[in-house]
């Protein structure tokens, strides 16, 4: 079937219209900006003016602020320039600490798959950075059906966790 164009139907030129905005979508700036850290449900999501080494430097110094320490970190960002890819700075760093660790056993040895409670540092299209976490009673809210106190500590998780975010995005 041959396309003419100079009888376009009202369907033909809808679907020309759609392949042109996915087009001017698919467009480097505008893909990256879909990229950056967008609001969702049980996540504290903080824009920053911080560039993204600063914010990471800045949150792991803030974990002691909220008595936690950083107990993982890992990211492709690196990973990926050493093979010649270029991609937004990308950290995840994992947060916790003894006394929770252990009271948290005691009550449910399932939700300490969830330990340590993770933030995210991501880099934004314009150069800022967002910092990001899943708030910890979301992530062990699972569990607390099971192991009355879990709520309680996840409560106390999540003021650490608010703590720390604050005195990271300062």
């Amino acid at each position: 079937m041959v396309f003419k164009w100079y009888k376009l139907q009202k369907g033909h030129a809808m679907l020309i219209r759609l392949i042109a905005t996915c087009l001017v979508l698919a467009h480097p700036v505008a893909a990256q900006a879909v990229l950056d850290m967008q609001p969702r449900d049980s996540w504290v999501v903080t824009p920053t003016d911080k560039n993204f080494d600063t914010l990471v430097d800045d949150t792991r110094a803030a974990a002691k602020a909220g008595k936690m320490a950083v107990v993982t970190m890992a990211g492709p960002t690196d990973a990926a320039a050493g093979r010649g890819i270029e991609i937004p700075g990308n950290r995840v760093i994992g947060l916790f600490n003894n006394d929770f660790a252990v009271r948290t056993l005691r009550l449910s040895t399932a939700a300490m798959i969830e330990a340590p409670i993770r933030v995210y540092v991501t880099e934004n299209a314009d150069g800022t950075a967002t910092l990001s976490y899943k708030t910890p009673s979301s992530v062990l809210a699972p569990y607390a059906a099971d192991a009355p106190g879990l709520a309680e500590i996840a409560a106390e998780l999540d003021a650490a966790f608010a703590v720390v975010s604050e005195a990271a995005v300062q």
